[in-house]
């Protein structure tokens, strides 16, 4: 669990959300803002075409990489915003599956948006995040 990103409850909100209502990022941590993951092979290629969980773990497994780069992981994400191309409810909600359980306890707040169209060839989905650490690292 990281020690800059406080994930805060609100008791008189719906418990149907599987995420923090808010974070709180502590003043003297180093924010991370990554490109969004993308489900993207190591030659270019969108991995997973027509699997929304394929994708979503892929995007992930990406965002873990960046965030590693920058010296951060899961447990320092502040919140997520994730894109689905679908109008599907049942395959936004495939997608943040995959998501949420990849954070387990790190239940971040997130947004959860359906949209028409990703940038690439294929590709159905996508994950943007920020991501707080110490000032060091």
């Amino acid at each position: 669990m990281s020690n800059f990103v406080s994930l805060i409850r609100a008791s008189t909100l719906s418990d149907a959300a599987e995420y923090a209502y808010a974070s709180a990022v502590d003043p003297s941590a180093r924010l991370i803002f990554p490109a969004g993951a993308c489900p993207l092979n190591d030659d270019g290629t969108t991995a997973a075409i027509g699997d929304y969980a394929g994708q979503a773990a892929k995007c992930v497994d990406n965002l873990r990489i960046a965030l590693a780069e920058a010296g951060a992981e899961l447990s320092d994400v502040a919140s997520t915003r994730v894109l689905v191309a679908s109008t599907s409810q049942a395959d936004l909600v495939t997608a943040w599956e995959v998501v949420r359980d990849a954070f387990g306890d790190h239940d971040v707040p997130s947004t959860l948006l359906g949209v028409t169209v990703l940038g690439y060839d294929h590709q159905l989905v996508e994950i943007e995040a920020v991501a707080a650490v110490a000032p060091g690292a």
